[in-house]
């Protein structure tokens, strides 16, 4: 693994938002098929270091690179490009609440340009038997439980085989059974090769699924493998 080439390399960068300095000189190496925690107290930059990874915050500093693209010289035109080589779970969901599990799948396979309609059906029940979700394609989000509706926003991140997967507290509105079934997906799609960065506050279910875990304390990452 240490041959490949980093599916993510930051080299002492800075971190701003709107002009203050949220984290100096910060590095850090992910390779391809990792599994990371990325842990912090609340306000310590995590959701920020998140939007530097999608081009929402430009990076300050010597190199930032993501899925090959360089987040320092990056147009905008190659934005929704890099997007499309990521997955994205995030806490509150952000599922379209008129439309059924299967319309918002198929609303991102339209947005990043699937033309095969006969595909993007495989494609949805495919990612939908992934995350234990194969008979809820006809049901509306307000149908489902929490958990669910996580799952749907997993199965989502995974119609474009994503080279990396950002997860974004994706358990921090879950009870503790529902956030383990959560965790023991996210593992078993890490197995499969794809790396997952998830930034999270759920301590006893990094005990559960013990990786590699990155800390922000004091501005500084503290990485469990040094």
């Amino acid at each position: 693994m240490e041959s490949q080439e980093p599916i993510i390399y930051l080299r002492d960068i800075d971190i701003y938002q709107k002009n203050i300095l949220i984290l100096p000189k910060i590095s850090l190496t992910i390779h391809p098929g990792e599994f990371v925690y990325l842990i912090g107290k609340t306000g310590s930059g995590k959701s920020s270091i998140l939007k530097v990874f999608i081009a929402d915050l430009p990076p300050r500093g010597e190199k930032a690179k993501i899925v090959g693209y360089d987040l320092k010289k990056i147009k905008p035109k190659q934005i929704p490009y890099l997007r499309r080589k990521l997955g994205f779970v995030f806490q509150d969901y952000q599922l379209v609440s008129d439309k059924t599990v299967y319309d918002n799948l198929m609303f991102v396979l339209h947005a990043t340009r699937w033309k095969d309609k006969n595909a993007m059906d495989d494609r949805i029940k495919e990612v939908l038997e992934l995350v234990g979700l194969g008979t809820k394609d006809f049901k509306y989000p307000h149908q489902l439980s929490g958990g669910e509706q996580q799952r749907v926003c997993i199965a989502r991140a995974l119609l474009n085989n994503p080279e990396l997967i950002l997860a974004d507290e994706p358990t921090g509105n879950l009870d503790p059974i529902t956030s383990e079934e959560i965790f023991k997906i996210m593992h078993n799609i890490n197995k499969t090769g794809t790396t997952i960065l998830m930034a999270t506050h759920n301590f006893s279910m990094i005990d559960r699924f013990p990786s590699r875990t990155v800390c922000i304390e004091g501005n500084e990452l503290i990485d469990s493998l040094v």
